[in-house]
């Protein structure tokens, strides 16, 4: 039940995003960048992140839409929700496993993140820029979970496929399109 007196309960984050253009507007301009362009992670992948970043945090609405954009984008679905409940047995890419723990490190525990889980990341093959996107997925993700949840934003299962799907053909950049011109 979204918690803005100016929108119905039953508003989804495209309400949320309507009514608050201005904002909205160049934060999916962010998410269209980091989670659409170049990367070395594929796009799938970098759902994949975002899923299980709002899955450590109980994002119900991120969660479900997440995990379907990466199962949309060649990503194994019960690979995720096996690696929530059991990561360290879970079959995940090997390259994957160390980026995947170092982002669950800094989704739950933050100020606890040193360098030896960095350099698990590069010695998985990783380089600088996969671990500026990995901690910006993860970053976007954490502040994406408490804005869904702050606003009470929730969502039927029938709507998170549809946003999941629409995500995965045509990115963040076309939610722009449908969030109106920014208040002048």
């Amino acid at each position: 039940m979204a918690f803005l007196k100016s929108l119905p309960t039953d508003a989804g984050l495209l309400r949320v995003f309507q009514a608050f253009p201005s904002t909205a507007r160049p934060l999916l301009e962010y998410h269209e960048t980091l989670m659409r362009g170049d990367s070395p992670f594929t796009t799938g992948e970098r759902e994949l992140i975002a899923a299980y970043v709002s899955g450590l945090n109980a994002c119900q609405y991120c969660h479900g839409v997440h995990t379907q954009t990466a199962a949309a984008l060649g990503i194994d679905q019960p690979l995720l929700s096996d690696f929530l409940i059991h990561p360290g047995s879970a079959a995940v890419d090997e390259r994957l496993r160390p980026v995947l723990a170092f982002v669950r490190k800094l989704t739950l525990t933050p100020s606890k993140i040193v360098q030896a889980d960095a350099d698990a990341v590069f010695a998985a093959g990783w380089d600088d820029r996969a671990l500026h996107d990995a901690v910006s997925v993860c970053a976007l993700f954490n502040f994406m979970n408490r804005l869904v949840d702050g606003l009470g934003v929730e969502t039927e299962q029938a709507y998170t496929s549809f946003a999941a799907q629409r995500l995965a053909e045509g990115g963040y950049a076309a939610l722009i399109d449908l969030i109106g011109a920014p208040a002048e």
